[in-house]
């Protein structure tokens, strides 16, 4: 077993956290990867309501009696949803860890802090994560350039990303992005996280909800086959490369720019739910990392779990072996 400070603050078998997935991270998805030893997080705003949540906590928790969270992502938003109104409905339930992301969570972190929650936030720059741990924060997510969804605006990749938490946070921090097997894990323990976080390597399992045809695209994907859209309006995001992104990063390049209504009727959150229901990789834009160049099959959420725990513990007992005594070594 792998133990770190954050295995044992969050109560998890594996240093291994789920992302929380718009259209996604359902229920029984989460439970298993739960029972599975890792964290499985609930989106928040995949439910349409705060009620709809509440009944989604209590599904899950009737699947697994492992701990679980909920992410609540606050972004841009043509219609604001009830983010108040959501962190109640998970508290009230009965929920502790929470993931935020986004712009100014500080309302949120003060009403989970006075609940007694463990509160782990996204950041993607050093600067954030000093501010998030200044407001109470418990738990850093270091998101590197490689991650799918919001990676800022610094392009700043997780090898020098995560060197720097280590030199800069005194809070206990989790690697995010590009990660998809027990290298990464390996990797970002050594770069002085306590936990990995993975959204499109679990979006590639058994139990994910997603249509079979999108986790045989993603097996057939390589690193070359996401692109970021919303580059020009300041607020990337990392997508699969298909015909609908395209055409939003051609809109993007335009001479003079582009305002979000130009491109609004591409990006509706509606079209990228048929992806993953119909399985037309086409019908939308959908989040996906880098890592997809890493996944090369469709395991269950337990063999991937397994998988990844094996995979870094022989790692690290591998790089143990390239320690030479200085006595035995020939000089």
């Amino acid at each position: 077993m792998i133990e770190t400070p954050l295995t044992k603050i969050l109560n998890i078998r594996v240093p291994i956290v789920q992302g929380g997935m718009h259209w996604v991270s359902y229920p029984s998805f989460v439970a298993a990867v739960s029972n599975a030893g890792a964290l499985g997080i609930l989106t928040a705003l995949t439910q349409p309501t705060p009620d709809a949540l509440r009944i989604a906590i209590r599904e899950t928790r009737k699947l697994t009696d492992k701990p679980f969270g909920v992410n609540i992502t606050i972004l841009p938003s043509i219609d604001t949803p009830d983010y108040a109104g959501y962190a109640k409905a998970a508290v009230e339930e009965g929920v502790r860890i929470f993931e935020t992301a986004g712009n100014n969570p500080g309302p949120l972190i003060t009403y989970f802090k006075s609940n007694d929650c463990i509160i782990i936030h996204k950041c993607t720059s050093i600067r954030h994560a000093q501010s998030a741990a200044w407001h109470g924060v418990d738990i850093l997510s270091i998101d590197g350039f490689e991650c799918a969804g919001h990676p800022g605006e610094d392009d700043i990749g997780g090898l020098v990303l995560l060197a720097r938490a280590a030199q800069e946070l005194k809070k206990p921090y989790i690697a995010s992005g590009g990660i998809a097997d027990g290298r990464g894990l390996a990797a970002a323990l050594a770069l002085g996280a306590a936990v990995m976080h993975t959204g499109t390597r679990f979006l590639c399992t058994v139990e994910s909800p997603a249509h079979q045809n999108i986790k045989d695209k993603i097996v057939s994907s390589t690193e070359q086959d996401t692109v970021h859209i919303f580059r020009t309006l300041h607020n990337s995001s990392r997508v699969f490369k298909n015909s609908v992104s395209q055409e939003v990063v051609d809109i993007e390049r335009r001479p003079g720019g582009a305002k979000f209504s130009d491109i609004q009727h591409l990006v509706d959150g509606q079209k990228g739910k048929k992806v993953y229901e119909t399985g037309d990789p086409e019908a939308g834009v959908w989040s996906a990392g880098s890592c997809v160049g890493l996944i090369k099959d469709v395991p269950s959420c337990k063999e991937l779990v397994e998988r990844l725990e094996r995979e870094a513990e022989d790692i690290i007992e591998g790089l143990e072996k390239l320690r030479v005594r200085r006595t035995d070594a020939k000089l």
